[in-house]
Formats: structure tokens, C-alpha cells, sequence
């Protein structure tokens, strides 16, 4: 995984959910923003596959996105966010296995034509008896 902790700067807000008097005074909630253009971490590829991959959480200015209110401490709710963003982009950066075709073997394709052939004596059958 890819260490994108230097590259990430947070913000805070206040949070619902649980948490009595403190969820009206303390911001706890944390969102993790990181500008893919001018990161260090990732190669040119790999920042147009995170783009595409990711374009739903990507705001016009280039930033991911990812935001965390999971529990009462702002801090662990920043590291949370921080994880979040690291899995979200090393999940974009894995570069799909290209397909390599294949032919069906000899075996399969007299398999094939031989039940093509019994279907169409089923057929044949049928239609002698009308």
C-alpha cells in the first residue's frame, strides 16, 4: 500500500450519530482530501486510472475525497479516512490482467456437433411420425 499521508490534508465538522453534548460542540467527523494531479506517489498512468475509476468521488479541483464519522474521536476518524483513501487507490492502480483468447479444444467442439447431431435425429424422428 502506498503511503499518501504527506500528500493528504483533513478537515473536520461536526458529526451526528452518537456522542450527547459533544456532537454539538466538537467536530469530529474528518474528510481526507488529496489532489491526484500533484501527487509524488502514483505514476501518470496510474493517476488516469484513478480518475476514471474514481471519477464519482473526484470534485471538479482534481481532489479524492473520502470522509469518516465513524467514531466519537477526530482523530481516529482522520486515520480511518486516511485508510480508506489508501485501499480506494491501490484498488484503482491494479492494472487488469489482458485476456488472452482461446479456442475451444477438439474434444469440445466434437462434443458440440455431436449433440447438434442427435438433436436434429430427435427432430427428424418427429417429424417422420406426423
Amino acid at each position: 500500500m502506498r503511503d499518501l499521508s504527506t500528500e493528504v490534508f483533513f478537515r473536520t465538522a461536526r458529526s451526528g450519530g452518537k456522542g450527547g453534548q459533544n456532537v454539538n460542540k466538537v467536530e469530529t467527523m474528518a474528510e481526507a482530501w488529496w489532489h491526484i494531479d500533484s501527487s509524488h506517489a502514483v505514476t501518470q498512468e496510474e493517476k488516469e486510472w484513478i480518475k476514471d475509476k474514481l471519477k464519482n468521488r473526484v470534485n471538479k479541483e482534481g481532489y479524492l475525497i473520502v470522509k469518516s464519522s465513524e467514531t466519537r474521536s477526530q482523530l481516529e476518524n482522520k486515520q480511518i479516512a486516511l485508510n480508506k483513501l489508501q485501499e480506494l487507490v491501490t484498488q484503482a492502480t491494479i492494472k487488469p490482467k489482458k485476456r488472452k483468447p482461446t479456442k475451444p479444444s477438439k474434444a469440445a467442439k466434437e462434443r458440440r456437433l455431436d449433440s447438434k447431431r442427435r438433436d436434429s435425429e430427435k427432430k427428424q424422428m418427429r417429424r417422420r411420425n406426423w
